[in-house]
């Protein structure tokens, strides 16, 4: 028979042990959360190794070493003459296949076109794992731009999901200018506004561009479309609240999130700060 001391240790054991599951399956269920999130944030879209890229327009492929050993693939389209080179983190889906296309719009304005497919899009290898991991991996392209190119030439543009990464390289560079296309404040401002029951405390990437924005030297220029249903317009209008003296937010009105290229707004407007 038990003793009540032994009955006492026993039930705290058990008592223990019952936290000690309930606590592993709240972990396995935020890291399952953040799983399933990272993949929706960053789907990834595989091209073969020996996949051929072919566009009317003049480029060069390019692999970049990152810390950790793996290969990223990208493209440096080439304008007939050139002001600089235009530093390109493109969205979420499609790789450089889909993203090539809009080179004309950039090379037109006489810049070249730099596009970096990120881990697990077209060739590049591996998957998106961190915040830092993706971070890391866009300053060794950049060095790897800034190489070829004096800073002062160079202009870093991100679009929809690379505005975060774009907005990180920026504020710990000094390029030429900032240019951010459908931008969040923050991912989980994002999330939160397209589906307020996800638990944000899950999302794996925080990509804070309001604070970032703080610390970018570079002028800063935003370009929404007051229609966006991916990333609403008031992002941007909460991200203006951090403008230095000179930064701008041009409003495309009617405009969604897409095809910006397409769009006679942000073609003038890009023109007139090119």
């Amino acid at each position: 028979m038990l003793s009540i001391k032994n009955l006492k240790a026993l039930l705290f054991s058990c008592l223990v042990l019952l936290l000690s599951v309930s606590l592993g399956n709240a972990q396995s269920k935020v890291e399952r959360q953040r799983k399933s999130l990272r993949k929706q944030i960053f789907p990834g879209a595989k091209l073969a190794a020996d996949y051929h890229f072919e566009f009317p327009f003049t480029f060069e492929e390019q692999f970049i070493a990152t810390k950790d050993g793996k290969k990223l693939n990208a493209l440096l389209f080439k304008a007939d003459s050139s002001n600089g080179v235009i530093f390109y983190l493109h969205g979420n889906n499609g790789a450089l296949n889909k993203w090539g296309n809009i080179a004309e719009t950039y090379i037109k304005l006489h810049y070249d076109l730099f596009i970096l497919d990120y881990r697990g899009y077209g060739k590049s290898e591996g998957e998106i794992e961190t915040e830092e991991q993706l971070y890391s991996d866009v300053q060794e392209a950049y060095n790897m731009v800034k190489a070829r190119y004096p800073e002062n030439h160079i202009i870093i543009m991100g679009y929809s999901m690379g505005t975060g990464p774009a907005a990180w390289l920026a504020s710990n560079n000094h390029p030429k200018k900032l240019i951010l296309d459908a931008p969040y404040y923050s991912l989980p401002d994002a999330i939160h506004h397209l589906a307020a029951r996800i638990d944000t405390a899950a999302v794996p990437y925080q990509f804070s561009t309001y604070q970032l924005l703080q610390k970018t030297t570079a002028p800063v220029i935003i370009f929404h479309g007051d229609a966006d249903k991916v990333f609403y317009y008031g992002s941007s209008e909460k991200l203006k609240v951090y403008f230095k003296p000179g930064d701008q937010l041009i409003t495309l009105k009617g405009a969604s999130h897409f095809d910006f290229e397409n769009n006679k707004d942000y073609l003038e407007g890009l023109e007139r700060n090119l």
